[in-house]
């Protein structure tokens, strides 16, 4: 069963039947029109793979039928059919939109089944162009994501243990961390990494747009809905759908999501009826949705829903020795981008880089290294090609007197800090090997994460 929707156009009631009759064997859901007018009102209040059209037909015939298809700018692909093959009709359909022509009367059932084959390969192939022209301009493949650390190594080998299963993943980690590239690890390194990873930005869409972009919508469904649209869940069936920023998601809407993920099924705006989609879903928030649970702004059910598998990316200030790599990596990455020849960094501007608190984190890094190489004036990157405000704020992952200056109080609290980092680095995150680590009790511990903001 391949669940494609086609919609049949033809006024010879037999050859209507025929083909439904043959179509459905097959695995198609067919709807009927008898003309180009019938067949329009339901190409705009429907989804379909598929319109079959006759070119001879009363009140509308195929040719007008597929120029207001055209203008409408339907995904539907279009098949002409027809026992009337003079050249200049042929010709007009094909530029109209058609993708083939069959003449009457038919050859063999074969042919219509291999006709329609043939269409959905084309078609799937000229999608597959275009968003690989998009996603191909980085090479987003597992070892590009650059780190060496402990938990960034346990990260990698969480994603290559389930990359494969439809389980839901929730992402979480401070903004710029790289929780896009994360799941983008895991869509290419799974068996639908050949099926769209479509993403969107919940807090980035308008509330009252986010759920007719995330369902769609048939024509009329609401003001200006003058065509009818597949929503993302769609787009991204057979593949991955990618919700960043969840968090942000209006608790209208999360109502609805839930019913997405629990049923495998959406209702478009206006849509009478239900859609079964096969989507693995990726979400990741920089938001504490436990906090969120509690205050009443985002829905425990919704939660426990996603937070399945659960992979919290750490920030930069406490996996520091992946600084030298991402550095080096961002240096290539811009000397080839820029046209330009820095051939390294000294050890001065790089100890400054590494001991940084960075609260934009991977992101802010980048851009660091981006500007301090437009503005050197030789091939070495040095302290004065970073910019002044880079250590004038912010919090410190390691003791530097230039910016604590010789405050006891404040060398304290950076000392501390670093030491409580570098011990949950050390223990993978085990809270009560840490505090053994640091000689101290597991409350002070938990005491000491809540006050400087560990996650």
């Amino acid at each position: 069963m391949n669940n494609k929707r086609v919609l049949l156009v033809d006024d010879d009631e037999v050859v209507r039947e025929v083909l439904r009759a043959l179509l459905t064997k097959n695995g198609y859901q067919v709807d009927t029109a008898v003309n180009g007018k019938e067949a329009l009102a339901k190409a705009g209040g429907g989804f379909f793979d598929h319109i079959i059209t006759d070119l001879s037909m009363p009140v509308m015939g195929g040719l007008d039928l597929l120029r207001a298809l055209k203008e409408m700018d339907t995904d539907a692909i279009r098949t002409v059919i027809s026992g009337k093959t003079e050249f200049s009709s042929v010709s007009q359909a094909f530029k109209l939109g058609a993708s083939d022509f069959i003449a009457k009367p038919f050859q063999s059932d074969q042919e219509i089944l291999l006709t329609l084959h043939q269409a959905e390969e084309k078609g799937q192939l000229q999608k597959d162009n275009v968003r690989l022209q998009k996603e191909l301009e980085d090479n987003y493949v597992f070892s590009n994501i650059v780190a060496r650390s402990r938990s960034m190594t346990a990260i990698f080998k969480t994603i290559t243990k389930i990359a494969d299963y439809k389980t839901t993943v929730l992402i979480t980690g401070e903004s710029g961390t790289g929780k896009e590239l994360i799941a983008r690890a895991i869509h290419y390194n799974s068996i639908r990494k050949s099926s769209p990873l479509v993403d969107v930005n919940c807090g980035g869409i308008p509330e009252n747009l986010l759920e007719s972009e995330m369902f769609g919508y048939v024509k009329g469904a609401f003001t200006d809905a003058n065509r009818t649209k597949k929503g993302l869940f769609e787009e991204a069936d057979g593949g991955t759908l990618f919700l960043d920023e969840i968090g942000d998601m209006p608790m209208p809407l999360q109502v609805k999501l839930l019913r997405a993920l629990q049923e495998e099924e959406i209702r478009p705006l206006g849509y009478g009826q239900s859609i079964k989609v096969d989507v693995r879903i990726i979400a990741a928030t920089a938001k504490k949705l436990r906090d969120q649970v509690r205050d009443k702004q985002f829905r425990d059910d919704l939660f426990y829903r996603i937070n399945v598998l659960a992979i919290d990316v750490p920030p930069l200030r406490e996996r520091q020795e992946d600084i030298p790599l991402l550095v080096d990596y961002f240096m290539k990455k811009y000397n080839q981008r820029l046209g330009l020849a820095i051939t390294g960094i000294d050890k001065t501007c790089l100890h400054k880089l590494i001991h940084y608190s960075w609260p934009g984190n991977v992101r802010e890094l980048e851009n660091v290294i981006e500007r301090g190489m437009a503005l050197a004036e030789g091939d070495v990157l040095t302290v004065k090609n970073l910019p002044g405000e880079l250590f004038q704020g912010g919090v410190s992952s390691g003791i530097d007197m230039a910016s604590a200056g010789f405050s006891i109080k404040q060398n304290r609290v950076i000392m501390e800090r670093q030491l409580i980092a570098k011990a949950l680095e050390e223990t993978g995150g085990n809270r009560t090997h840490a505090a053994g680590l640091l000689e101290i009790s597991i409350p002070a511990l938990l005491y000491k994460m809540k006050e400087f903001d560990f996650s």
